[in-house]
């Protein structure tokens, strides 16, 4: 057979198809988009059904084994069948368990799929190489003593190597298609304990039995990966969340590049958590003032402060069409407040999605760390930090240090941050501040029913063709954005004392609408939207410190 045929499941029986001297490759889809897919499957298709229909036809793939692990699998397989251009294309039945009849039932299937290929190519089999192919699946894999454990869903060679990236520590790929182990045949023949092996690997997939993730003792985090739609990985985090004591970290993807500035945000935080407790580098020289400069996505933001960790200067500007732009403002108009000159700062940390961007900088933190640290020192007794941004919302658990327990951010959606209540505002066409004290003199209840920012402005525009008082549906959209924060808060398990950072926190409707649902106070310093800046100085300092000592 000359054709390479393309597979996606650690259940495809790779040793059978050794002897038959099939040449195989992993189908690992990384598509831009789903321009293809989009033409000939369901809108609902998941993003991973999705990337494998795309990859196949604009890769021209003509051999592809497909393993009914999921439906989505099935779909995959019916609508590459309906275009009728695959020279093979099988669907392996997988027994959603483990006993005697699923292993007898697996036997024939292999069986089947073994008569398919002696029909489809005239291949013969050799039992002796299928043998040798399945002892080297069953030599014992090394790993780490020390590492990251991915697991989760099936997120491909890009995902892992980004992962890799931006992870200090060894990461060891154990998501459902990266820990393929099968166990030792047991005598000389390639026999029907093959599909017993296939089914008894050591990390089930999930669509088979519901399990939890088995964390190894070494793993000093956990990064679980799920895919979008996908509910059964995300079930497993919450297991595993509940169960284990070490951090783990939740990331969705939808195998395309989208959003990797906030997946980069996710994993350099969750580095910085499972770090060094004194949080990186040092800054080895002698510090008059140094400054911390915020890059979002709404504002830039500087800080500029002493040795004596007094804020002599700051600012808060538009970050408009340029990060690095945006910095150098901020941080000349925070000198011009100090009356400083640019050589005065000693020592300059960058945070935010621009934080990477904008140069001219000594080291660059994520924004959960800095406003980490930060709300610790406007409020050290805080241990949950709430932080509504312009394009995200995070709530961040920390200890009495201010150090980084754990984090949850939204997801890749607009959906109760800054920029949802912006463009809520310009419906209504008031000003932000406008806004924040009509949402205080409400009279009557009003349910937004959708956070997603298109549909829930339509919603807004019908309530205000029925004439519903501007203040009352300020009311409403505070509630629905305050809703979508505290299922954040409660998945993370937000504890008191609370403190709210960012923006948002000036919105005085918001503050209350989040106590009302939390039925607790949150602190809301007046250097609240300063917070992440703030940090950032703070941990130049701190660094500066440790190298002195």
């Amino acid at each position: 057979m000359t054709d390479t045929l393309y597979y996606v499941c650690k259940y495809t029986p790779l040793e059978l198809l050794a002897g038959f001297s099939i040449r195989t490759e992993r189908l690992d889809p990384a598509p831009a988009g789903f321009e293809c897919a989009d033409s000939c499957a369901h809108p609902n298709l998941c993003g991973y059904g999705k990337a494998v229909i795309e990859e196949v036809i604009e890769k021209g793939i003509e051999c592809l084994l497909l393993v009914d692990c999921c439906d989505v699998c099935r779909r995959i397989y019916d609508v590459l069948k309906a275009r009728g251009t695959m020279k093979f294309l099988f669907l392996l039945e997988l027994p959603h368990k483990q006993g005697p009849a699923e292993k007898r039932l697996f036997a024939k299937e292999l069986k089947r799929l073994s008569d398919e290929i002696v029909k489809s190519f005239g291949c013969a089999f050799d039992g002796e190489r299928a043998l040798s192919a399945w002892r080297d699946s069953a030599r014992p894999q090394e790993q780490p003593d020390k590492h990251v454990l991915l697991t989760g869903a099936h997120g491909g060679r890009v995902l892992l190597e980004t992962i890799r990236e931006r992870i200090s520590l060894p990461v060891v790929d154990g998501t459902c298609t990266g820990a393929r182990h099968l166990q030792a045949p047991a005598g000389g023949a390639f026999d029907s304990g093959y599909a017993a092996a296939l089914l008894e690997q050591d990390r089930p997939c999930m669509r088979m039995q519901f399990r939890t993730e088995e964390i190894d003792p070494a793993a000093v985090g956990v990064i679980c990966h799920t895919v979008k739609f996908c509910d059964y990985y995300g079930f497993a985090y919450r297991c595993s969340r509940e169960m284990s004591e070490v951090p783990l970290l939740k990331i969705e993807t939808d195998t395309t590049p989208q959003s990797s500035g906030q997946l980069h945000t996710r994993l350099d935080a969750f580095n910085e958590t499972i770090g060094p407790a004194d949080g990186g580098d040092t800054i080895k020289r002698e510090i008059r003032f140094a400054a911390g400069v915020d890059s979002g996505s709404a504002s830039t933001d500087a800080v500029i402060l002493d040795r004596e960790k007094h804020i002599v200067g700051w600012a808060i500007l538009p970050t408009g069409a340029g990060a690095a732009a945006g910095a150098e403002k901020a941080l000349s108009a925070a000198l011009e407040k100090a009356g400083l000159a640019r050589g005065d700062i000693d020592a300059v940390i960058t945070t935010g999605y621009g934080r990477e961007t904008i140069g001219a900088s000594d080291a660059s933190v994520t924004e959960i760390t800095c406003h980490a640290r930060g709300a610790h020192f406007l409020c050290p007794n805080a241990r949950t930090v709430i932080d509504i941004g312009g394009q995200d919302s995070k709530v961040i658990r920390i200890d009495e240090n201010g150090a980084v327990v754990n984090f949850v951010m939204n997801d890749k959606c607009a959906a109760g941050t800054g920029r949802f209540l912006e463009m809520m505002a310009r419906t209504l066409e008031l000003s932000m501040s406008e806004m924040s004290e009509l949402g205080l003199r409400w009279k009557k209840d009003v349910t937004i029913s959708s956070m997603c920012t298109v549909f829930a402005e339509s919603e807004v525009v019908s309530l205000i063709a029925e004439n519903t008082p501007p203040e009352d549906i300020i009311h409403g959209l505070n509630m629905a954005v305050a809703g979508k924060t505290v299922s954040l808060a409660k998945r993370l398990g937000g504890v008191p004392d609370y403190v709210m950072t960012g923006g948002v926190a000036q919105n005085r409707g918001v503050v209350k609408a989040l106590e009302e649902k939390l039925g607790a106070p949150i602190a809301v310093p007046k250097e609240a939207q300063l917070c992440g800046a703030l940090g950032a100085a703070l941990i130049a300092l701190d660094r500066a410190a440790k190298a002195e000592r």
